[in-house]
């Protein structure tokens, strides 16, 4: 049943190529309020089987619920919010290191479909390269699900490190201006739209891994000569897409903590609304010079954590 509902999404997006901008808003509301109903739909019934087999959980607690609306506060002003996120789940000892992914990616997918929702309408990309990236992205995280899902804990530490490490770079050379600036255009046409294709399915790929996709994707377009503004619809929309399928498959595997998740997703919804409708601006560059400074904190910890359990795993042997 899931894979024909996607199929479906799938075939109305592409053919959604051909629509003006209005249309196109209108069916990629329709779209993602469809998905965030099914997403809820199966969390719910998860958690219910779950109670009925014997498998506690619990609901969130008042931190759990305070680190999504923080983290997706900021995520609607465009600090991001998996890297802060890990490393509140961390410093916090809330969720183990091996269930981050999965908490990550369920806790905040509702939270992004709400950013969606809202911001999907300022800026007209093009449908023929607006909608093909999101699928792609879609596509990556669904094949990624299925790889992080079946990772041993080394493994999984190991790569958050490496990705939270990166994400860190990304924004550290973000804040010293080393980034291209962008330019103007609205589509991506010929070889820039296989890279950027391409590239998003890459990213959507990460995505499972607990990389936000919001920072790479950016700095891809601004690469490819796009406005930086039209990241905004193609990340959102793209996370949007792609954070229920990765989630429905963390959900099913159980590999995610319930009760963190459930906080970050009741704080977070009403703090993206919060951000969207009421803050205009923030003098942002010190948050995000701290949580750069954090990130990098965290993502030696997890290498590092991932060399021990190496080390002690030969040791055992």
């Amino acid at each position: 049943m899931m894979k024909s509902f996607f199929l479906v999404v799938m075939t109305l997006l592409l053919s959604a190529c051909t629509l003006q901008s209005k249309e196109l808003s209108a069916g990629l509301l329709l779209c993602f309020a469809s998905l965030a109903i099914l997403f809820i739909g199966i969390w719910a019934k998860n958690l219910y089987a779950m109670r009925i087999a014997g498998i506690q959980w619990r609901w969130p607690r008042p931190v759990e619920i305070l680190i999504g609306a923080i983290t997706d506060f900021f995520d609607t002003l465009g600090i991001g919010s998996f890297a802060p996120s890990t490393a509140f789940f961390r410093l916090g000892k809330i969720v183990p290191d091996e269930l981050i992914p999965g908490t990550l990616n369920v806790g905040h997918t509702l939270g992004t479909i709400t950013q969606a929702l809202i911001f999907i309408q300022i800026v007209d990309v093009a449908p023929t390269t607006l909608l093909p990236m999101i699928l792609t992205a879609g596509a990556g995280a669904w094949l990624g699900t299925a790889i992080v899902g079946s990772l041993p804990r080394f493994h999984i530490r190991l790569g958050m490190g490496a990705a939270l490490l990166l994400a860190a770079l990304i924004m550290l050379m973000s804040l010293l201006g080393l980034l291209p600036a962008g330019l103007d255009a609205l589509e991506l046409t010929g070889w820039k739209w296989w890279v950027g294709v391409i590239g998003n399915f890459v990213l959507g790929l990460l995505m499972p891994l607990g990389i936000g996709l919001y920072a790479p994707c950016m700095i891809m377009v601004s690469l490819l000569g796009m406005s930086p503004l039209a990241a905004f619809p193609i990340m959102m929309g793209s996370c949007a897409f792609l954070m229920p399928i990765s989630s429905i498959g963390f959900i099913r595997n159980q590999k995610y903590l319930p009760s963190a998740a459930l906080g970050v997703a009741i704080g977070g919804v009403p703090a993206v609304l919060l951000a969207a409708f009421i803050v205009k601006s923030l003098p942002l560059d010190y948050v995000r010079w701290i949580v750069v400074l954090v990130v990098f904190i965290v993502a030696i910890t997890l290498l590092s954590s991932a060399y021990r359990e190496r080390r002690l795993s030969k040791v055992a042997t």
